[in-house]
């Protein structure tokens, strides 16, 4: 009977583990957490602490009770792995006991990053990346009386505290080194547009102004901004970036760049050794690149395809490209593609005014797309740049054309971003 370990259970932990249960009804699945939450989704953090759904609301495979007894796990949560021995295939916990394992999955995701800040205590700053970190946050916000915040981070998950704040009446800064929203998904007249509806909003932007120094005052914080301007705030919230959690890995064991690099079947350096999630490097389709995607649906494959080799099917899963798409202050956003890439810029619409779609096309198709205010044409669009990555080139379908057409794209925009207009 194997042995199977996985630690962290988050998304790729819980879908590694069905996959194993799935592929091997009888053997041993011994799952490591430090907490003992179910697996949530981070995504709806924000949700929880801006009160638009329960606590349960977060959890969206049920309770660790339902998913234990379901999936036959034995539970070890509330305890800290130290390290794991990938030659003696031992995981080590800190108070020194010891597990062994045929087969490990190693899917301890990422936590908050954030410097130090001369004059701000580690415990004094918000964050937003686990649950125990919206629990704070939302236990501030309702039990304290703020009137002014500063977000640091110009990201996804920053723009939705932002909104969350604004909704609540705090008067709240986004600040950010990088000169525009969404630096790394969002093509530059987009991230404009972005920006002067947030202002709209009332948001205070402080954009190319990196954080430097805070100093504490009678009624909250003097924030000390890196282009000289100051920000007074009484809540500050770092969304600033994350940092995987590969500590327990022995780099002469396991090969680790940012993250633990893992091949087309989530296999590590090491071997009997698997990772899957934010802690992982794939396969990054249009750069072919190792790179960590932290995407809930790029860790469930991840997950499911390290499960089912780790119980002796066979799977695999050449890795993603980045993407992103959410919904903040009645807008939607949606970045497909490295925004990197040059080419030729072809848009359709009014930026300013119902669906706009900005693509560039590179010498072989289609390489990035920005699309505003319309979430509905996301799947035909990521589904056609998804076949031109994988196979060079590719044709809409008369029904996909129909669906853009239908929700406002322009014939001529179509047919340019088919790529049959000239590229040059």
């Amino acid at each position: 009977m194997a042995n199977y370990g996985i630690i962290g259970f988050g998304c790729a932990g819980y879908y590694g583990a069905r996959t194993i249960r799935e592929n091997d009804p009888d053997g041993n699945i011994t799952v490591f957490s430090e907490h003992s939450y179910a697996p949530y989704n981070p995504m709806l953090t924000t949700y929880y602490v801006a009160g638009k759904i329960p606590f349960e609301g977060m959890f969206p495979f049920g309770s660790l009770e339902k998913i234990s007894d379901g999936l036959k796990l034995n539970l070890i949560t509330g305890k800290k792995v130290a390290k794991v021995d990938a030659q003696a295939k031992t995981v080590v916990m800190e108070d020194g006991e010891k597990h062994t394992f045929d087969k490990l999955l190693i899917a301890t995701g990422a936590s908050a990053f954030a410097p130090k800040f001369e004059g701000l205590a580690p415990q004094e700053a918000f964050y937003m990346r686990t649950l125990d970190d919206a629990i704070k946050l939302k236990n501030a916000l309702d039990t304290g009386s703020y009137k002014s915040a500063l977000v640091v981070g110009a990201s996804m998950v920053g723009i939705k505290v932002v909104e969350l704040l604004n909704n609540k009446g705090i008067k709240t800064t986004l600040a950010d080194m990088a000169p525009r929203i969404f630096p790394l998904a969002a093509y530059e007249n987009v991230a404009k547009e972005i920006e002067r509806r947030i202002a709209e909003k009332g948001v205070n932007l402080a954009l190319g102004s990196a954080l430097q120094s805070v100093e504490k005052t009678d009624c909250g914080y003097k924030c000390n901004m890196s282009d000289g301007t100051v920000v007074n705030a009484d809540l500050i919230v770092l969304c600033i970036g994350t940092r995987t959690n590969v500590s327990i890995a022995d780099p002469a064991q396991i090969k680790i760049n940012r993250g633990i690099i893992v091949d087309d079947n989530m296999a590590t350096s090491a071997e009997g050794v698997y990772a899957a999630g934010d802690v992982s490097e794939g396969g990054e389709l249009q750069s072919k690149d190792k790179m960590i995607i932290g995407l809930w649906a790029n860790a469930a494959h991840q997950g499911i395809t390290a499960g089912a080799n780790m119980a002796g099917a066979t799977a695999s899963f050449d890795g993603n490209f980045m993407h992103n798409i959410t919904h903040f202050m009645d807008m939607d956003f949606i970045g497909f593609g490295d925004n990197r890439l040059k080419g030729q810029v072809v848009t359709s619409g009014h930026i300013d005014k119902g669906l706009y779609v900005e693509a560039v096309i590179g010498e072989n198709g289609l390489v990035g797309v920005n699309i505003l205010d319309n979430y509905r044409i996301s799947g035909t669009v990521k589904n056609y740049l998804y076949r031109i990555i994988e196979g060079g080139s590719a044709k809409l379908s008369p029904i996909q054309k129909g669906i853009l057409i239908k929700e406002g794209l322009r014939p001529s925009f179509i047919e340019k971003m088919e790529g049959k207009a000239d590229v040059k």
